[in-house]
């Protein structure tokens, strides 16, 4: 059941960002390359910032927000235990987040108004 503020059709584009999210932490613990994370958040939310402007900093909470998540699944469930210094990175996604979401969604403006009937 939608609101009237989400349409019914939001929800795939959050199932769609849970997803990225979740490639984006194992990215992080499986790799373990901290720029490879950051461009793949980067590069979600600046997606997602596209096909969603308005608000665009849910997209950064719902994407950098995994990736803390699944370094404290791994954590609990597998046999990889990081160091401090690596949790304490897996919170820099926050940042490229916030560009790509912002930048993605200040491009779909530009677009949209660029390309606007008149």
């Amino acid at each position: 059941m939608a609101s009237e503020s989400q349409p019914a059709h939001d929800t795939r584009i959050y199932l769609f960002a849970a997803v990225l999210g979740l490639g984006a932490g194992w990215l992080d613990v499986k790799v373990g390359d901290l720029l490879l994370t950051a461009l793949f958040v980067l590069a979600s939310t600046m997606l997602l910032g596209a096909l969603r402007p308005q608000k665009p900093w849910r997209w950064v909470l719902e994407v950098g927000a995994f990736v803390p998540v699944m370094h404290l699944l791994a954590f609990l469930f597998m046999t990889q235990k990081p160091d401090r210094a690596h949790i304490y990175e897996s919170f820099l996604g926050f940042l490229t987040g916030i560009a790509g979401a912002y930048g993605g969604a200040v491009a779909r403006k530009g677009m949209d108004e660029l390309f606007r009937e008149k």
